[in-house]
């Protein structure tokens, strides 16, 4: 899979570049360097071609819209794996609390049923297979 995306950024670079060198030979033209603007734009259609080709091996992969709105915001998009993983990490330790809360209040209501209802609180454990009451 890495390779896909080597592939790609490679195209992607030699596109910028061909850019970039395209700007710099638009901004000073001469009739002189026709020759050269001719060139540069039939790299830029190839590299165009290229990118298009690559899209064809990369048409399953999704990126959550987030990403590009991190993009345009200038902001750095390996940012938004961080928050996310931030996220998750918040979100499962406030889990993690409920769930051990839940467990503290079973124990707890077995340990007051078993006091109430003493017969009836050791059918439901020998129902759950448990040898004897919670301490």
């Amino acid at each position: 899979m890495a390779e896909k995306f080597d592939h790609l950024e490679e195209h992607l670079e030699k596109f910028v570049e061909n850019i970039r060198q395209l700007g710099i030979i638009v901004s000073d033209f001469q009739p002189s360097s026709q020759a050269g603007l001719n060139q540069k734009l039939n790299f830029i259609v190839t590299g165009l071609q290229d990118i298009d080709k690559c899209r064809q091996q990369l048409h399953d992969i999704t990126v959550p819209l987030e990403v590009f709105e991190y993009i345009d915001q200038g902001r750095n998009p390996q940012l938004y794996t961080k928050e996310c993983l931030e996220r998750a990490l918040a979100k499962n330790e406030q889990v993690k609390g409920k769930i051990d809360t839940m467990k503290k209040f079973k124990s707890l209501l077995i340990q007051e049923l078993s006091k109430v209802f003493p017969e009836d609180m050791a059918k439901y454990r020998s129902i759950r297979g448990e040898d004897h009451p919670p301490a």
